[in-house]
């Protein structure tokens, strides 16, 4: 999500910038909307190379979703499930982007990068604004799958029912959705309010946002969860799941060298403003002591993602399971 780390909680100001940002240099939103353009456009393209793939796996049967669902054989009837699931992944894709390049403006900064600062800064703020737009296309085309599906009750009850399955907490009643779609909603639901607040920290606070700013982590790790709990197409000992994980090393890194190794002088070990910061956001750090694994809320994040993926099957059942009335009998 969006990153500015020049000025620090005490005052001073980082020596890349030199200066704080004068009122007329505030980054707009409207400005960033034109920015991400290219961005999003390559997101579309990620989306339908994705979908493509999931179209020939479940057209050959090779689907693990369809090993789970049998009923969903037909990637003609099931296109918008499956569009779903595309945007799902390059949501995915570019969440994990744009933590990478988070943490990387926000920790130990790299003697030598291959663009610029403010280059990076750019492409923080606009894979954010990509990333909760796929987010909320995901939820939105596995509610227009709802709708369709549903075919036997009126057009007025199809809407309501998959709008609620699919946007309020805890309607969704069935299978392991009533766990992962809860999990999904909250990361989405995180996103876009903590990604938007950069836009108006003039009004905030700058302090108060990167507070807030510190918990966009959690919704990196929800969407994780969300995943490994409902992706269908990581539920069995395939490549899917292990690039998943991998995927996770970098972040967790990072992550370690940001809490360790912070770029703001305010934060870092022994300092009277970290430990005030470690104390309010719950991961930094407090009386100059580097976090516990029973005391930091950062260290125990991992731990829902490690335990969902414990709970996905290892192999595929040689004969699919049956399924109660649909599609929402199952996890998608």
């Amino acid at each position: 999500m969006p990153s500015d780390v020049r000025p620090d909680e005490d005052g001073a100001v980082s020596p890349s910038s030199g200066r704080e940002r004068p009122p007329g240099d505030r980054v707009a939103l409207r400005g960033d909307l034109r920015a991400a353009l290219p961005d999003a456009t390559a997101a579309v393209v990620v989306t339908v190379l994705v979908f493509a793939l999931l179209w020939a796996r479940m057209e050959s049967g090779a689907s693990d979703t369809v090993a789970v669902m049998p009923f969903m054989d037909d990637p003609g009837t099931y296109w918008m499930y499956l569009l779903s699931q595309a945007f799902g992944w390059s949501g995915l894709l570019w969440a994990w982007g744009t933590v990478m390049l988070g943490l990387l403006l926000s920790g130990p900064r790299p003697t030598r990068l291959p663009v610029s600062r403010q280059v990076l800064e750019r492409w923080h703020r606009t894979t954010s604004l990509t990333t909760m737009a796929l987010m909320f296309a995901h939820a939105l085309m596995f509610a227009a799958e709802l709708v369709r599906y549903e075919t036997k009750v009126d057009w007025a009850q199809r809407l309501w029912v998959a709008f609620a399955d699919s946007f309020v907490p805890g309607w969704y009643d069935s299978g392991t959705g009533q766990v992962a779609i809860p999990i999904g909603q909250g990361a989405l639901y995180l996103a876009i309010p903590l990604g938007l607040l950069f836009y108006v920290r003039h009004r905030i606070g700058a302090n108060a946002w990167r507070r807030l700013h510190r918990f966009v982590i959690v919704v990196y790790v929800l969407s994780v969860w969300h995943t490994l709990l409902y992706g269908t197409n990581v539920w069995y000992g395939e490549w899917p799941r292990t690039v998943l994980w991998l995927l996770q090393l970098p972040v967790a890194g990072l992550l370690l060298l940001r809490l360790l190794r912070p770029a703001r002088r305010a934060e870092r070990l022994g300092s009277p403003s970290g430990a005030r910061a470690g104390r309010v956001g719950g991961c930094g750090w407090q009386d100059g002591s580097p976090p516990r694994p029973s005391s930091s809320g950062c260290s125990s994040w991992w731990c829902p993602a490690v335990t969902a993926d414990g709970t996905a099957r290892s192999t595929r059942p040689r004969r699919p399971p049956r399924t109660g009335d649909g599609l929402t009998a199952r996890s998608g």
